[in-house]
């Protein structure tokens, strides 16, 4: 009997998914509730078990290939016949174009072809068809896209997409409504080209002739020009790896951020000291009663929680012109992953004491590590929290979680000489640094935030066991 192998759906308002990694080829015996694949959304990276016991037949949506909830990807022979299978499909991404490498010194300098943009993974937003062009061809778009296109009324046949196989892309999208809003084209980018040396040198390109206003060769050109980059020349040895689809929506969330926030930066240090050494007293009881480590981390989301019911402000978010001050204080935990970074929420923080918190985290990361979060678990955040001095930084400059207007992020935590009652002391430091949107988040709120933090570790009061 065939058992139809479907994309599941992840979330109320996620409505396709990217197959990263097929763990399995047709021929393979699988076990039910086995990881069958892995797929990417726009929330969270799983892995995807196997609904029925047997043999897997057939593959068809190859890995790369992004498609909407409940395409049967795949089928399984649950009567469990090895039976040779067919070849897993292949997808139908095209490979990137190559980078040109420079040649030997040429007479006259030769201009690098830019390759086509890599597909960024669209957000979904609401389940719509994709619209045919004016040929009567299907237009490859995510729902996101098509709502974007619908409400600015853009004519999807219009816009070239930049994505693999001609898909539209958000960034394209985009493009067009920006042009809209400036009224003209663009000014040319510079082009990078080789010149006889073999040293890559910056020369205005030749400007594009100019498109009648509304004819759909002015916005395919508006497209283009704004959303595929110039190519970088390269020399000697090299590998050119293509962007995961996690990679993908890191940057598109990270430029995004950039763009519709105000970024301003704050910073300030604390005398971490007494609370490392009540953690240095108390950590190994601590494992030894509770089953759980501990570590700081807690310790700044209990400050955190502090400055937020202080300063709710920072605990918002922006929608058009009115501030949303939210009652739950949800902190979001940046998780460094080995293929990328995710944010997991503890939600209600300000419920939870610091078992309650390290508990909540632990398993969050965990889960996160083993690709089983939940979408709802990186969802709903209000205030989010870095953390790059694990790694031995001594602070950063972190770009804020939308739609969150405050991020936290914390330094290495080390002995250093300050200055205590006009004396030398060495002390436990760290700095902290605040990223907050400027559309909200005046600084004197931002500074009296940091201070309520620092105020809360350096007089620290809970008891830890």
């Amino acid at each position: 009997m065939a058992v139809d192998i479907v994309m599941p759906q992840m979330g109320e308002s996620i409505f396709e998914g990217t197959i990263t990694k097929w763990l399995k080829k047709p021929g393979d015996k699988v076990e039910r509730d086995e990881p069958l694949f892995e797929i990417s959304t726009d929330k969270v990276d799983a892995e995807i078990p196997s609904p029925s016991a047997g043999v897997l037949k057939e593959i068809k949506v190859g890995e790369g290939q992004t498609v909407p909830i409940q395409t049967v990807v795949g089928v399984i022979d649950a009567a469990g016949s090895a039976a040779a299978a067919p070849a897993p499909a292949k997808s139908q991404v095209p490979a990137p174009a190559k980078a040109s490498v420079a040649a030997a010194p040429a007479p006259a300098p030769t201009p690098v072809p830019r390759p086509a943009a890599p597909a960024p993974v669209a957000t979904a937003a609401v389940p719509a068809p994709a619209a045919p062009n004016s040929s009567g061809e299907r237009i490859h778009s995510s729902p996101l896209v098509r709502r974007l296109a619908k409400e600015h009324g853009i004519d999807l046949s219009t816009v070239a997409g930049t994505g693999a196989g001609g898909r539209i892309s958000k960034q394209d999208i985009e493009a067009v409504i920006a042009m809209g809003a400036a009224g003209g084209a663009p000014a040319a980018s510079p082009s990078v080209v080789s010149i006889p040396a073999g040293r890559p040198v910056l020369v205005p390109p030749t400007p594009a002739p100019a498109a009648a206003p509304g004819a759909p060769g002015a916005q395919a050109h508006v497209a283009l020009e704004t959303a595929v980059p110039r190519e970088k020349i390269y020399f000697g040895n090299y590998e050119v790896q293509p962007m995961s689809a996690m990679r993908q929506r890191i940057a598109e969330h990270m430029v995004a951020s950039k763009r519709v926030s105000a970024h301003v930066y704050s910073v300030d240090e604390i005398d971490m000291t007494k609370v490392a050494i009540l953690r240095a007293k108390s950590k190994d009881e601590f494992e030894k009663r509770y089953e759980t480590k501990l570590t700081f981390m807690p310790f700044f989301v209990k400050a955190a929680v502090a400055g937020l019911r202080a300063f709710p402000t920072l605990n918002g978010s922006l929608d058009g012109t009115n501030v949303v001050i939210h009652k739950d204080i949800n902190i979001g935990i940046a998780v460094a992953l080995d293929w990328g970074l995710i944010v997991p929420v503890v939600k209600n923080a300000d419920e939870k004491n610091l078992l309650g918190i390290q508990r909540t985290m632990n398993d969050l990361a965990e889960r996160a590590r083993s690709k089983k979060l939940k979408p709802e678990e990186v969802q709903e955040s209000t205030f989010s929290i870095t953390n790059p001095g694990v790694f031995g930084g001594l602070f950063g400059l972190p770009v804020i979680n939308q739609p969150n207007v405050g991020i936290l992020g914390l330094g290495a935590i080390e002995k250093r000489p300050v200055v205590v009652d006009d004396a030398i002391a060495i002390r436990s430091m760290c700095y902290v640094t605040l990223s907050y949107d400027h559309r909200v988040v005046d600084g004197a709120v931002a500074h009296q935030f940091l201070h309520k933090v620092k105020e809360t570790l350096e007089n620290w009061s809970e008891v830890l066991l």
